[in-house]
């Protein structure tokens, strides 16, 4: 009763109840046009406003990786402290900013 594959099909099998249940339950709506447009208040924004700025994204995007990829460095360093942590900040810092005056906010 308790080995893997018994739990994972039955939480499996759970799941796909869930999902049937679900199904029959829900409200059933009709196809308007409405319902296909971008916005469900029916008022229009000009394309422009919705155009993503992708040099931001991706700088922010690099952020987060370096950040995150930091954190878990220093998080699984507290079992051997040492230099390598902190150098390895310090590298991060360096790098974040010489890079910060190249982003055009």
């Amino acid at each position: 009763m308790t080995s893997i594959p018994f739990i994972f099909t039955l939480s499996l099998l759970i799941g796909l109840i869930f999902y049937w249940i679900g199904a029959r339950i829900a409200p059933k709506g009709t196809k308007t046009p409405g319902k296909l447009a971008p916005y469900a208040c029916g008022e229009d924004f000009p394309p422009v406003r919705l155009q993503v700025n992708m040099e931001r994204f991706f700088l922010y995007t690099i952020f987060f990786m370096v950040f995150d990829i930091l954190a878990v460095v220093l998080a699984t360093s507290l079992a051997r402290p040492g230099i390598l942590p902190a150098l390895y900040a310090l590298i991060v810092f360096a790098s974040v900013m010489l890079v910060l005056p190249l982003a055009r906010w």
